[in-house]
């Protein structure tokens, strides 16, 4: 039987789908159809996350895993000193990179350096904290949640638990974001919210002010992490003070994972930072090759959710591949 060319195309397309084999979570290859990335980009994300914090580690991976999948360079630097942050962002500048990302923690303090970078013809994308001030600085996009709106959510989480006087710890100062966390938790709870101030890059010191605060203040039944190392920290506080408060946190890892499914820590608040790597760098390609902005001048939003008991299960296994 003699075939039209029509239907070789279609022998052809149905040859390459049965050879195709499914792409994990770690497989940067195109999807059908699409056109090939031009690749060439060179983006710089800085943020102030401090090396080796678990949650920043995340959001690392995701940035280089879109600068695999567009064959663009991607380099990735955190620093939690807001002067230093700027200083690196004036780096980038300086290098002429073709995009930067971000953070916001201390808005004031990037204003300037954000301002050169835009100044320069550089498109800048915000992620994680200040969405507030994104717009007003000239990035084309924030990627993020909203702080007061996810606190707000916990508030609710924790009001229902039956948690009366919540304890909130803050572990870096001066993060507008860490705060409004808190207020909007303080916004929904009925209850009193007690702030408590540690140093992030100290965690047996968290643990030791976590107990003792338990330890002089019985009425507080229940403690709000806003990091995941804090909440195992926080969670050992718990247990040495002998306090039954039940503990939330934002933000996941494998540890904080395998304690929600223990019992030990009530939720944790998802925001998804794979997304806050990823996306920038998706946007920032799609503006290089195309001029395609995102967001129509309103965030994008990557949470939150909750993870709870009920679901952590089907989020373990992606936390430990360090993409949640």
């Amino acid at each position: 039987m003699r075939r039209t060319p029509i239907a070789l195309a279609l022998l052809a397309a149905l040859t390459l789908t049965g050879c195709s084999t499914p792409a994990g979570p770690g497989t940067e290859t195109a999807p059908a159809g699409s056109a090939a990335p031009t690749g060439g980009g060179t983006f710089a994300v800085i943020t102030h996350g401090a090396p080796g914090d678990a949650f920043w580690d995340v959001v690392k991976n995701g940035a280089e895993a879109a600068g695999r999948r567009y064959g663009a360079t991607v380099t990735y630097q955190g620093d939690g000193d807001p002067a230093k942050q700027s200083q690196l962002i004036d780096q980038a500048v300086s290098r002429k990179a073709d995009g930067i990302v971000v953070s916001l923690a201390n808005p004031d303090a990037l204003k300037e350096s954000v301002g050169k970078a835009v100044a320069a013809g550089i498109p800048v994308v915000t992620i994680n904290s200040g969405s507030d001030s994104s717009k007003e600085f000239g990035a084309l996009t924030h990627v993020g949640q909203s702080e007061d709106v996810a606190g707000r959510g916990t508030g609710e989480q924790l009001k229902a638990a039956g948690v009366t006087k919540l304890l909130c710890v803050i572990h870096e100062a001066g993060n507008i974001g860490l705060d409004q966390r808190c207020k909007g938790a303080e916004e929904t709870l009925g209850g009193a919210v007690e702030r408590l101030q540690v140093d992030v890059s100290n965690l047996a010191d968290v643990t030791s002010k976590v107990t003792a605060k338990l330890q002089s203040d019985q009425r507080i039944d229940g403690v709000l992490a806003l990091n995941p190392a804090v909440a195992v920290a926080a969670r050992d506080a718990i247990a040495d003070a002998g306090s039954k408060a039940r503990l939330a946190t934002f933000d996941l890892s494998a540890d904080v994972v395998t304690a929600i499914n223990a019992g030990e820590i009530l939720f944790a608040v998802d925001q998804q930072q794979y997304l806050q790597g990823y996306l920038p760098i998706t946007f920032l390609t799609l503006y290089k090759d195309n001029l395609n902005t995102v967001g129509g001048g309103l965030p994008v939003n990557t949470g939150p959710g909750f993870v709870t008991k009920d679901n952590a299960a089907q989020v373990a296994r992606l936390a430990e591949a360090g993409t949640r």
